[in-house]
């Protein structure tokens, strides 16, 4: 294996002209919305000799949450060691290969302000958690199923008391860091989420599909009052130089459709993605958009109306990458597309062999980038992860 990479060379305004169309593909870019802790700990300490300082950054995020919850304000990176994990997050995408750092972590903060009612259930992957997202004490490691019943709003009252005036982050600190020390041709994809928050945590699975029927005026409502919250936090970042853009995320689909009627999305949530997309290249950056599940059927709406630059997230049981990047590759970027299960089930060169038919596949025409088709989760063995990476770096223009 090659990885972690001595002398990598990021240039994501290279791989943004790919995605574009702009350019002809000449390296193998990689692309991924996340990659779970525990692999990123497991090289980082075992291939790179150094610490990654997560469970500490995390415990600083759970103290944070709960002085949110006593009336104080987050301002993020005051202490050293959420500085030292996000300085080992950034180099560990630099030392693999990456144009881009995901980032995830102010999102993260946002989303914990808001409590949900979670299931818990042990972590059996191979690289199982240490420590439970919202309880440290699950010492050994647990995984947080989302509540399928209702969220934290349950009536108009409910929607009254909630604090959406207080749902800000003091990022400038956090940004500044991240300026210093981010590599030279490298730039910040910024995530955050609206669908999805509003399903699992303000209004629940059953809270929202009810509600679309009973009282359609509050999940309106709902929708707007975080849309505002994510694009206040968007309009905050994306001036910045160092982002190249918004990789926004929402799993709108299950396995053969959406999860509510294309009309529904198209009255309650396209509208705020079209906002996202219009400020992202209002200041030349790209909108991506990643989405789980089958989102076939609103495919023009994303492309046409919210203007995506590019679409993540692929299974093989709903369309293969290649089909995909088939029907819609002269119109947008495509990103990842190496099925999860494969990644968890394959061996090594079963894995290598599946990765190179995806790149012969995509490659020809540009505007594909090279990863998992959802994420690199912490069940997937870290060979078949650095397998396909290494592929990637193989190839070569014939």
């Amino acid at each position: 294996m090659c990885f972690p990479l001595k002398n990598p060379s990021p240039n994501f305004q290279q791989f943004k002209k790919v995605l574009k169309g702009e350019k002809e593909i000449e390296r193998v870019h990689f692309a991924e919305i996340t990659i779970d802790r525990e692999v990123m700990e497991y090289i980082t300490e075992k291939m790179m000799g150094k610490k990654l300082f997560y469970l500490e950054a995390e415990e600083i995020r759970r103290k944070k949450i709960n002085e949110f919850k006593q009336g104080q304000n987050i301002v993020l990176l005051t202490d050293e060691e959420e500085k030292l994990y996000i300085k080992r997050s950034v180099e560990f995408y630099y030392r693999m290969g990456y144009d881009y750092f995901p980032d995830m972590r102010p999102h993260r903060y946002l989303i914990s302000m808001i409590m949900p009612k979670v299931r818990m259930a042990k972590d059996t992957a191979l690289l199982p958690r240490k420590g439970g997202y919202y309880d440290s004490s699950k010492k050994e490691g647990s995984r947080e199923w989302v509540e399928e019943g209702t969220g934290v709003i349950t009536s108009w009252e409910d929607f009254e008391r909630f604090p959406w005036e207080r749902l800000k982050l003091n990022l400038e600190n956090y940004y500044k860091f991240l300026d210093k020390n981010l590599p030279e041709g490298m730039k910040i994809m910024v995530i955050g989420s609206l669908y999805e928050p509003v399903l699992e945590r303000l209004l629940g699975y059953e809270g929202l599909f009810y509600f679309l029927y009973d009282q359609p005026n509050l999940v309106k409502q709902v929708f707007n009052k975080w849309g505002k919250v994510v694009y206040d936090f968007y309009k905050n970042v994306i001036p910045r130089e160092i982002i190249g853009g918004i990789f926004h995320a929402d799993d709108l689909g299950h396995k053969t459709g959406t999860m509510i009627s294309p009309d529904v999305l198209r009255k309650f949530l396209f509208p705020w993605l079209k906002k996202y997309s219009s400020l992202a290249h209002e200041y030349g950056k790209m909108f991506w958009l990643h989405s789980c599940g089958n989102v076939l059927e609103v495919m023009k709406d994303l492309i046409e109306n919210v203007g995506i630059d590019a679409f993540h997230s692929f299974q093989d049981v709903i369309i293969s990458v290649a089909e995909f990047k088939k029907r819609y590759g002269d119109k947008i970027g495509v990103l990842g597309g190496v099925d999860v299960d494969k990644l968890a089930r394959l061996n090594e060169e079963e894995i290598r062999k599946y990765v190179r038919s995806i790149l012969d596949e995509c490659i020809p025409g540009g505007r594909y980038a090279l990863g998992s088709g959802n994420s690199i989760a912490n069940y997937i063995p870290v060979k078949n992860y650095l397998a396909m990476l290494e592929e990637g770096l193989k190839w070569r223009r014939s």
